[in-house]
């Protein structure tokens, strides 16, 4: 993997780490915070920026700015209130409109991403679920984040779990071909598991009945 493919695949929570790690052991004071406006302002610009590269097919550049907006986006949300109290900034509530805002960003740049690396080469399909289910927890309806949380279950080994995610996404918007698909996958792959199991079993109860027939006819 070269340093930019490893770029692709940073983890974002961590490089805020280091970024902050790094400001305190150079003794640095932290600049003064921009306004919440110009913070979602500058995160919507850069997930706009990031789609006008995933529709030129450029998925490496497009994964950066959907990262630098995740970045700029954990900044403003309450969750981080603590992280932030840490640096000594102060963290003004957000209004209900820029809460909403922040909400929306904040699923759109997940669903893209996910969407990014569901076309890469080698997909991390670990990754894809993890975005996916981000999206699911703010609106546990989004057919997109549904579908390929599906996706990427159903790569992983969890046929089961995967037809959950297809049925709620069918219930969503049925008449979605790539939804229909993919259940239908699921359901067969379900299915060639049941009659894997039947198999063994019956491999096992013929198994068992032919010892039992040898000790009945003696040695």
């Amino acid at each position: 993997m070269d340093t930019s493919e490893a770029h692709d695949n940073v983890d974002v929570q961590g490089a805020e780490a280091e970024a902050t790690q790094s400001s305190t052991l150079s003794g640095q004071t932290p600049s003064p915070r921009k306004p919440n406006w110009a913070l979602l302002e500058e995160a919507v610009q850069m997930k706009t920026e990031g789609n006008a590269f995933y529709r030129e097919k450029n998925l490496r550049s497009a994964i950066r700015r959907y990262h630098s907006a995740l970045l700029i986006l954990r900044g403003l949300d309450s969750e981080m209130m603590s992280c932030v109290k840490a640096l000594g900034q102060v963290l003004l509530p957000l209004s209900p409109e820029q809460e909403t805002l922040l909400r929306n960003t904040q699923v759109d740049v997940y669903n893209n991403l996910a969407a990014c690396l569901l076309q890469k080469e080698g997909v991390n399909y670990a990754r894809v679920k993890e975005y996916s289910l981000r999206v699911l927890q703010w609106q546990p309806h989004n057919v997109k984040a549904l579908y390929r949380a599906g996706v990427a279950t159903l790569e992983l080994g969890d046929a089961q779990t995967a037809k959950e995610y297809f049925t709620q996404a069918f219930k969503e918007q049925p008449h979605d071909v790539n939804v229909k698909k993919y259940l239908q996958k699921a359901e067969e792959r379900l299915n060639q598991e049941l009659q894997k199991e039947k198999a063994m079993y019956r491999g096992m109860f013929c198994s068992g009945n032919g010892v039992h027939n040898q000790h009945e006819s003696g040695d």
